[in-house]
């Protein structure tokens, strides 16, 4: 039996993804993956997504070198989630930030949460 047919791929054929840092458990994105970004991720050891927004297949660091190294990789009860532990190289977020949780809701406003690792139009042209 084939991991994709343990998967509930939605009706757009796409899977949440929550990706965790292996060693502390750091929730640091959830994307979404279709099969073929499973088997690109399954293949090569470095996460790969499909970008909902963009409409096309991306691996995590292609253009910012901020990738992720797959260490384990779940799926929950139902198969309609996977979990990827990863190694992230250098940060997660787009913004800068290690990971895409970094405003913390506190007494009725967001706060900022953590160091930025990076500034994102230095990386991102």
């Amino acid at each position: 039996m084939e991991i994709y047919d343990k998967i509930k791929f939605d009706a757009n054929g796409l899977v949440p993804a929550v990706i965790q840092d292996w060693q502390n458990g750091e929730v640091l994105m959830v994307a979404y993956m279709n099969r073929d970004s499973l088997q690109s991720t399954l293949e090569t050891g470095k996460t790969h997504f499909w970008s909902r927004s963009r409409k096309q297949f991306w691996m995590k660091g292609e253009s910012s070198g901020h990738t992720q190294e797959v260490k384990d990789l779940f799926i929950d009860c139902d198969g309609d989630c996977i979990l990827v532990k990863v190694e992230q190289n250098v940060a997660a977020c787009h913004t800068g930030y290690r990971s895409c949780f970094y405003r913390k809701w506190n007494e009725g406003k967001f706060e900022e949460t953590g160091d930025k690792l990076f500034n994102e139009k230095e990386v991102y042209k």
